[in-house]
């Protein structure tokens, strides 16, 4: 007994009503950011965890004071922006290809990528907030267990 599958009629698909976009550099422009991002996001997911749990007292040295600690440094603000900028926008983009690939209805894919960057914007602009917003040592009176990491 042998089965015979058809070659797919690429002209007249039957299951696929919107049709297949033209190339732009806009794919391709999207396509090199996953791949800049991914080996980015790497780096920047790994010395995370290397400096909160390996250097130090380990896991036992995060907490809320080592966190204010670590966001009134410019340069964890800026590592800090730069991961969660690059995880939202590399999450996006990968849903972004999902729902082109997935979704037949036009309407419908384009009102699921107009909702996945509202959500991923308005997570940008919050978290954004939150570490350039966020002034622990300006209160006076924190513990003085954390207070060495403001300067």
């Amino acid at each position: 007994m042998s089965v015979t599958i058809e070659k797919p009629d690429r002209k007249n698909p039957t299951w696929y009503t919107r049709q297949p976009h033209k190339r732009s550099n806009r794919e391709r422009t999207a396509w090199l950011f996953m791949r800049g991002s991914g080996v980015l996001l790497v780096v920047l997911i790994f010395g995370h965890l290397y400096f909160n749990l390996m250097t130090g007292s380990g896991i036992h040295q995060v907490d809320w004071g080592f966190v204010a600690g670590k966001l009134a440094n410019p340069f964890w603000q800026v590592w800090d922006i730069l991961l969660l900028w690059l995880a939202l926008l590399h999450g996006a983009n990968g849903m972004r290809t999902i729902v082109n690939d997935y979704v037949a209805r036009e309407g419908v894919a384009r009102g699921l990528r107009i909702a996945i960057f509202a959500t991923a914007g308005v997570l940008i602009v919050l978290g954004t907030w939150v570490v350039f917003g966020f002034s622990p040592c300006d209160d006076p009176s924190l513990a003085a267990s954390w207070q060495q990491y403001c300067k």
